[in-house]
């Protein structure tokens, strides 16, 4: 009999076998240890290229893809990888793009200063932040200094049990009525979000002279004696450095059944782990597959790393040389199919009001179509098309994997937008499918172990059809 209706299934109730139950939590212990690794782009970046070398992609330069597994960084932010599917390029690909950026605070160009007996560093928020979440909690520092030589030093403080951690101070209940009376956009000031560095003078004889304007700063000497003791560096350096203040600490089970997964970042590191992991399980696939990860997504798009840059597009060129120079890159592209890879906004018990229920995702039921994003009557977002959501309900049909569909919230209640609309430009079918995220974009995201399984295998799928 033809079921008429239908309801969406939740991955608990699909996935309860020990077989499913031992390789979800396999998938979850990996992930969590990732997520805790890499909280930058680079650090995302750099693990995906050690586990492609791992399965024997070969890194490949310039004009130069050979291989039948290959795979190309740029700048240390952005990668593509690719493998040779038994159809040749020229009949198309199956194509997995996630960024590997997310908000964070970026300290300024010349961040350092001293201030009522405490040395700060000055911060420009990047991405779209609620900036009163990063107030009063451990933070660390990740990213590079690159010296006047070209040296290119990593910094990460704050991971290790023996490191010390960072803060913004918040302002006390007591000193903050006026605060509290103002809106929530104008309470808490982006100029405002210094973090703490250091407290301690230099020792005596080690003080320096009269900064220009600055006046005695003995602490913020210390910190840089500090920084240079421990990475060779100077405050010069710093004017050619990229350091980010993320939130400190491994990634840790949430709920005393663990089946939520708290953590910075996976927005959108879930999609890349979960892309990455499809990848090295799907070997020998019909079609050529493509995984690129992006950044430069959180603040659209933008620059030389990011999905408005012609990186994917060279790679794709240099790939047809290397494997059917005879093919016509334009041609590939309309015959090839894409997912974005992007989590989505789960809805929050406490706030549903903001979602419209029908369509609306929930945590746990799966990987999420988002047929479009944008904003205000579906400004700047790529609606994809029917027959091509069609064609991924029969693959996920095929593969058992559940799944669900949602809109980005009410209509006219917000929106956003994703890398999708920069493929569509090539003429490929490409859709936003990824897994729902509760407190998206704050310094503690939450996914559900469930939803990373089922993303990764829905993936595998995708990139096998």
């Amino acid at each position: 009999m033809i079921e008429l209706e239908f309801e969406t299934k939740n991955c608990w109730d699909v996935y309860t076998d020990k077989k499913s139950k031992t390789a979800m939590e396999k998938l979850a212990v990996g992930y969590m240890d990732f997520l805790s690794r890499c909280k930058t782009e680079r650090e995302t970046v750099e693990f995906v290229r050690g586990a492609l070398r791992m399965a024997g992609f070969m890194e490949s330069a310039a004009g130069d893809f050979k291989g039948d597994a290959v795979f190309r960084v740029a700048k240390g932010k952005t990668l593509f990888a690719a493998r040779k599917g038994k159809r040749p390029l020229s009949a198309g690909f199956r194509l997995v793009g996630a960024h590997a950026d997310t908000p964070r605070l970026d300290l300024k160009q010349r961040p350092l200063y001293q201030e009522c007996a405490v040395a700060q560093a000055k911060t420009h928020y990047y991405g779209g932040i609620r900036k009163h979440q990063w107030l009063a909690r451990p933070l660390a520092l990740h990213g590079v200094v690159v010296k006047k030589d070209g040296t290119v030093v990593p910094v990460c403080i704050g991971e290790e049990a023996s490191d010390p951690v960072f803060a913004i101070s918040d302002l006390l209940p007591h000193l903050a009525y006026k605060q509290a009376d103002k809106k929530l956009s104008d309470a808490f000031e982006a100029e405002k979000l210094n973090i703490i560095l250091g407290h301690s003078p230099a020792e005596e004889g080690k003080k320096p002279a009269k900064d220009k304007g600055d006046g005695k700063s003995p602490i913020k000497h210390k910190v840089l004696t500090l920084l240079n003791a421990r990475y060779g560096i100077t405050e010069e350096d710093l004017y050619s450095a990229e350091l980010q203040a993320v939130p400190a600490g491994a990634a840790r089970r949430v709920g005393l059944d663990g089946g939520i997964i708290g953590g910075f970042g996976q927005d959108d590191r879930i999609c890349v782990y979960a892309g990455l992991m499809a990848l090295l399980a799907a070997p020998r696939p019909e079609h050529t597959q493509v995984v690129l990860f992006w950044d430069k997504e959180e603040i659209g798009s933008e620059g030389s790393t990011g999905a408005k840059s012609h990186f994917f597009e060279y790679c794709l060129e240099d790939l047809v040389a290397g494997w059917e120079p005879r093919a016509k890159p334009r041609r590939i592209y309309e015959k090839s199919k894409a997912l974005s890879a992007d989590v989505h906004a789960a809805m929050d018990p406490d706030y549903q009001d903001l979602h419209e229920k029908l369509n609306a995702a929930l945590l746990g039921y799966g990987p999420c179509f988002c047929k479009f994003t944008g904003h205000r009557g579906k400004v700047g977002a790529n609606d994809a098309h029917p027959e091509y959501v069609a064609w991924l309900r029969g693959v996920l049909a095929k593969a058992g994997v559940p799944w669900q569909m949602a809109e980005l919230g009410k209509v006219d209640h917000g929106g956003g937008g994703t890398v999708a609309k920069f493929l569509a430009v090539y003429g490929m079918d490409v859709i936003d499918f990824g897994p729902p995220v509760l407190s998206m974009h704050s310094p503690f995201e939450l996914s559900s172990v469930a939803d990373l399984y089922a993303t990764m295998l829905a993936y595998k799928a995708f990139l096998q059809s």
